[in-house]
């Protein structure tokens, strides 16, 4: 890859990833958009990398409070801390027992462009509805077990292209009540052991066949996408009170239109 789609397909992971917008519809739109070869799994790996990266450093303070309470909570000492680090853990299993199950198929039948813009109009819809109807007033310390059921079985069906983890996993919030800042907190927080798990998984495949490669690309693919996640993280929860979600219900519908006139 020449410098230019490193920086775009970089920069498009780390301002996608975090915001309900869909990161992997993108990654998958810009081959498709323009010229440039798909950029393979390693450098999919590396950007994803560096929006884990990005997610772990900001949210530093809450990790390392919520992994301290969780030890404890194991001896029976259970703070609100600790009760939101196994709403994460717990929040993670659906995904993860549908990725394992219905990863191939995914990647086979559902990448299409037209899976894409029916994905936009639908979730953007949801979208719209949760934050206009939602209470919005709880907080992401008073998740209860059937919350982390709907939240967690909706991350699931973001594995579809173009439905975005973090877009259906605020709506899910949005929905049961919290408001938009822990919604989006909570989505955040529950992306981390998801990019682990599906990069884990991904970065073993790529050892099993890979043949060597270009690792400036991915290095300084996972830097920007890093560097731009992080940023996107601290402006969307800064201006999220003031601006609402719709700016990206509007966006997903118009990518959606764009999309049906480009490939119908």
């Amino acid at each position: 890859m020449d410098l230019i789609q490193i920086v775009v397909l970089a920069l498009v992971q780390g301002l996608t990833e975090f915001l309900p917008i869909s990161s992997s519809a993108h990654l998958i739109l810009v081959p498709l958009l323009s010229e440039w070869q798909d950029q393979g799994l390693a450098f999919d790996v590396a950007v994803h990398v560096g929006t884990l990266l990005a997610v772990v450093l900001y949210f530093r303070k809450e990790l390392a409070d919520m992994a301290v309470d969780w030890f404890g909570s194991i001896q029976g000492k259970h703070t609100d801390n600790s009760r939101l680090a196994w709403a994460v853990l717990f929040g993670t299993i659906p995904v993860g027992l549908c990725g394992l199950l219905f990863n191939g198929f995914i990647k086979e039948a559902l990448r299409g462009a037209m899976v894409i813009a029916a994905t936009q109009f639908v979730f953007a819809a949801l979208l719209w509805w949760a934050d206009s109807k939602g209470r919005r007033n709880r907080n992401e310390y008073s998740i209860r077990w059937k919350d982390v059921l709907i939240i967690g079985v909706a991350q699931a069906i973001a594995l579809i292209p173009g439905v975005s983890r973090s877009g259906i996993t605020i709506t899910a919030a949005l929905m049961i009540g919290l408001t938009r800042d822990a919604a989006a907190r909570f989505s955040f927080l529950l992306s981390i052991p998801v990019i682990v798990f599906a990069g884990g998984l991904e970065t073993l495949h790529y050892l099993s066949v890979a043949k060597g490669g270009d690792y400036s690309s991915l290095i300084i693919g996972a830097i920007i996408s890093g560097i731009s996640a992080f940023a996107c993280i601290h402006y969307f929860l800064k201006l999220l009170d003031k601006i609402g979600m719709m700016p990206f219900v509007v966006y997903r519908f118009i990518l959606g239109m764009v999309l049906v006139i480009m490939f119908i």
